[in-house]
């Protein structure tokens, strides 16, 4: 009698885990991002064609990160870029940062420390319409460089 017992009770708590827990893995507006796909083609292949690359670190122990950017000519190089760092499964733990041209080096803070991991980077220019994307193994403590790819 032990033995079915155990299933039973490990199955009201496998299914009170599933009711309370949050998966974070499905985005909400799924339909809206998949209509985005082919925009976020085109962005990307505009930066294959500017031959763009970024290195991207930690900065200011941990409180800000930083970027230069380089394939643009000095002149060319945008005042603002925006940088997102996704969590691969963690939704609420995904930043947006404003990076802040200072010469040639783009910087800006962190909202919270990424702690270690690997994280999903993407890299964008709103007004020239170029994106980015890559893989931060924040683990390593070293920065990326992360490369535009054509697709």
């Amino acid at each position: 009698m032990a033995g079915p017992s155990i299933v039973i009770v490990a199955g009201f708590i496998t299914a009170w885990l599933a009711i309370v827990s949050n998966d974070g893995l499905v985005d909400d507006n799924y339909y809206k991002v998949g209509l985005s796909v082919n925009q976020q083609l085109k962005q990307k292949q505009l930066a294959a064609e500017l031959n763009l690359k970024a290195a991207l670190s930690v900065a200011d122990n941990g409180e800000s990160v930083q970027l230069v950017l380089s394939g643009l000519p000095k002149e060319a190089l945008p005042d603002n870029l925006q940088l997102r760092l996704v969590h691969p499964t963690r939704k609420g733990e995904d930043q947006t940062i404003n990076l802040i041209r200072t010469g040639t080096l783009f910087k800006g803070p962190l909202t919270a420390n990424p702690g270690t991991g690997r994280w999903n980077v993407v890299i964008e220019d709103p007004l020239a319409g170029w994106r980015m994307d890559g893989v931060w193994n924040i683990k390593s403590k070293e920065g990326v460089t992360i490369f535009a790819r054509p697709q």
